[in-house]
């Protein structure tokens, strides 16, 4: 199988382009190609696929081989592959994604592409559609026990289920242990990505992310989003944030007018060859 590896903010995935190249198996293929010691190494698999709905198709797998619905770093990564491989010449495409179709304006520099602005689209904020078991129109700051501690959180999609858990200090906290104990927690029935923030100023954030099926990433595009959003509905933030993730910066805007959020971020290519699976 050939494919390319990219990664944003440190966020890497394996990318495949399936207008070449068949994937049977793409759960199983998760699993090997992820691996770092055996594979690849990577956060997961992507496939670049045909669309009848838009430009180009993503379909994503988690290293632990579940689907995913949506990837705010993986869907700049395949702006630029498609741009910089020449599969379109336009510098704006459409992405169909699990999550809905996303829009993407591509910035180029010396002929490739350098950043990328995504239309995320509108945040989710009604329980049952996040999904998470709680009454009420909005989780905004609800206490929630995990590892025998009360947290508070709020909760949106973005294409995935996010909650948002406000800290002190991001650095001191030990990820493995409570990452894996929000994600399966029983008031998440589709299980959970969970973003660790910490709050600088009005426009600038620290976040630590736990991803269902992927464990601790070095970023999160959609978990950056639902940040930006749990920090507004917190009244912590201006409606423009720049979040720092251990891999790099993501700048995210919410506009009002259109109740969208719109991601802003790198994208860059590491290496391409050939794997037996």
């Amino acid at each position: 199988m050939k494919f390319t590896k990219m990664h944003g903010c440190g966020n890497d995935y394996v990318y495949v382009n399936c207008f070449e190249e068949t994937v049977k198996n793409p759960e199983e293929a998760a699993k090997i190609v992820s691996d770092r010691h055996y594979g690849i190494g990577s956060d997961g698999l992507i496939l670049i696929c045909p669309s009848d709905k838009a430009d180009f198709r993503m379909a994503m797998y988690n290293l632990d081989g579940s689907e995913g619905k949506m990837c705010g770093n993986g869907v700049r990564c395949i702006a630029k592959y498609v741009y910089d491989h020449h599969l379109t010449d336009k510098t704006r495409i459409s992405l169909e994604t699990l999550g809905g179709i996303k829009y993407l304006d591509l910035n180029i520099k010396n002929g490739k592409v350098e950043t990328v602005v995504v239309d995320m689209g509108e945040p989710v904020l009604t329980p049952e559609d996040i999904p998470v078991a709680v009454s009420g129109d909005q989780v905004v700051n609800i206490p929630l026990e995990v590892d025998g501690k009360v947290w508070y959180m709020t909760c949106i999609s973005m294409g995935n289920p996010h909650a948002v858990v406000f800290v002190d200090n991001t650095k001191d906290l030990d990820l493995e242990k409570i990452g894996p104990k929000f994600e399966k927690h029983p008031i998440f029935p589709e299980q959970v990505n969970t973003e660790f923030v910490h709050v600088i100023d009005r426009h600038t954030v620290d976040m630590r992310v736990w991803e269902r099926g992927s464990g601790e990433t070095l970023a999160c595009g959609t978990g950056a989003c639902a940040t930006a959003m749990a920090c507004i509905l917190n009244h912590m933030t201006d409606d423009e944030v720049l979040i720092h993730l251990l891999g790099g910066d993501l700048l995210i805007r919410y506009d009002r007018e259109t109740n969208h959020i719109f991601m802003t971020g790198p994208a860059a290519e590491v290496f391409s060859g050939e794997i037996d699976l």
